[in-house]
């Protein structure tokens, strides 16, 4: 598929950039109260816009640092030029480029590219979902108590974001709950079978338009976190293997409730 082919080539320019800037050293400025935005950001990005419209002048294009344009074409891109920037800026490992496609309503193509691993998940619709030139599926766990999720915190309105009781109540109930720090990449893993399941609330279009249907096209199952069919606009997202999902849904809707299976232990001095 030309689209992917070309969206995969700019990924990994992209990411030599971020590969240059994390050499160099790290400079970052806010974006509000604890938003970071980096000088890689911004190459990144217009490297990316620039390359988009050189192949397709006509597609609109999303991106988060404000370098896109809009279009009435039906074809539209999001771009995350640095996915996990906070990460990046303190050296840590955990960070990424990543662009989706979608045709209408629907997200057709998506790249996620590590550039420290040199992992390019990618996948387009209806033509299954590969790590470089790998096929990858998601997970066999059969079992909520047996599975390793995910999700993520926002950087802001850190005080009244409740996504703490559904973090205590997961790591109550599995393996493990990890916190990466990059939402594409902890779809990216769901896909190809690291996790099993991750959960959001608040991700922004291009946090999740390419990991969401790699998800999917890897045999994964995407719904909002009450069940309901899960769009752009949605609150929140839960991405599983699919055997774990109903199950996850059944606790998300007892936490939604204020019901918890595991109350919070008490503070020791």
């Amino acid at each position: 598929m030309p689209f992917l082919e070309v969206a995969a080539s700019i990924a990994r320019e992209a990411g030599a950039i971020l590969l240059q800037h994390l050499r160099q050293g790290i400079g970052f400025e806010m974006k509000g109260d604890f938003d970071l935005v980096t000088a890689a950001d911004r190459a990144s990005e217009k490297l990316i816009v620039q390359r988009l419209k050189t192949h397709f002048p006509e597609h609109g294009i999303i991106a988060e640092e404000g370098g896109g344009h809009s279009s009435s074409s039906p074809y539209r891109w999001y771009v995350d030029p640095l996915d996990g920037t906070t990460n990046f800026a303190h050296g840590y490992p955990m960070f990424n480029v990543t662009l989706a496609l979608e045709m209408g309503d629907e997200m057709i193509a998506g790249v996620i590219y590590d550039p420290l691993r040199d992992e390019l998940f990618r996948a387009a619709l209806g033509s299954g979902a590969y790590l470089n030139d790998a096929p990858i599926s998601v997970s066999a766990a059969p079992r909520l108590h047996e599975a390793l999720v995910s999700t993520g915190f926002p950087s802001h309105n850190r005080g009244s974001n409740f996504n703490i009781h559904f973090y205590h109540q997961l790591a109550m109930s599995t393996h493990g709950v990890r916190r990466g720090g990059s939402a594409a990449l902890d779809l990216a893993y769901v896909a190809c079978g690291r996790l099993d399941a991750f959960w959001e609330f608040g991700l922004k279009p291009w946090d999740l338009a390419a990991g969401k249907l790699i998800v999917t096209e890897a045999g994964g199952t995407a719904t909002d976190m009450k069940g309901g069919q899960h769009a752009i606009p949605s609150p929140h997202l839960l991405c599983s293997n699919g055997l774990i999902h109903t199950e996850s849904l059944q606790l998300f809707s007892e936490i939604f409730r204020g019901e918890m299976r595991y109350p919070m232990p008490p503070v020791i001095a």
